[in-house]
């Protein structure tokens, strides 16, 4: 599950796009690379994070600004579908 694209339902980061970077045994570990950054991912639970279809390559997840051109990319496609 590490690397796919998810929208946040619930909190202060509502309706953000994000990717899951890791996973513990109840949470999901998530970041943006601006805001919530590699270094200090954010703690979410899965109910509260809408899971899409779309992956990140690992090339993608190296570094917040690899990260923040995928999602910004992600972001551009996701709303010409809808």
């Amino acid at each position: 599950m590490v690397g796919r694209v998810v929208i946040s339902n619930a909190g202060r980061d509502k309706t953000k796009v994000m990717v899951i970077v890791k996973e513990t045994e109840n949470y999901l570990l998530v970041c943006d690379g601006k805001e919530r950054r590699l270094t200090r991912p954010k703690r979410k639970n899965p109910k509260h994070l809408k899971l899409t279809n779309a992956y990140l390559k690992a090339q993608q997840l190296e570094t917040n600004r690899a990260i923040r051109n995928a999602l910004k990319e992600f972001c551009s496609t996701y709303e010409e579908e809808m």
